[in-house]
């Protein structure tokens, strides 16, 4: 089953979910901000993943802005980054895409055509 970590108020999560619908996709959806992800979970997704642990930080977010993380995260141990992403689900990248074979990260529509359809 492919399971899809977002927030229902973001409009790029919104996108996603329709994108999927359209295209009869079946899915889980869990809210990020009410059941965010452990830290055990996320370690797992982001070695299943393959990407840059940065690659689960929402950049453009206001926790991530407020914490001034881009000047931090380089002296942060993958670790320290993976304890911090589990403390809150606003602070992960969304929507978070979860298949039997990989895990992406935002909504690219093309990333998103080429795993599942």
């Amino acid at each position: 089953m492919i399971k899809v970590y977002c927030y229902n108020k973001c409009s790029t999560c919104k996108k996603a979910l329709k994108w999927l619908d359209d295209n009869k996709v079946k899915y889980e959806m869990t809210d990020i901000k009410e059941n965010n992800p452990d830290e055990t979970e996320i370690r797992k997704l982001y070695e299943k993943s393959g990407l840059p642990l940065k690659r689960f930080f929402n950049t453009s977010g206001m926790i991530y802005r407020e914490m001034q993380l881009s000047k931090k995260l380089p002296d942060m141990s993958e670790d320290e980054q993976i304890k911090l992403l589990a403390t809150d689900g606003m602070l992960v990248k969304r929507p978070l895409l979860i298949t039997d074979r990989t895990v992406l990260t935002g909504f690219k529509e093309a990333e998103w055509e080429k795993e599942l359809l």
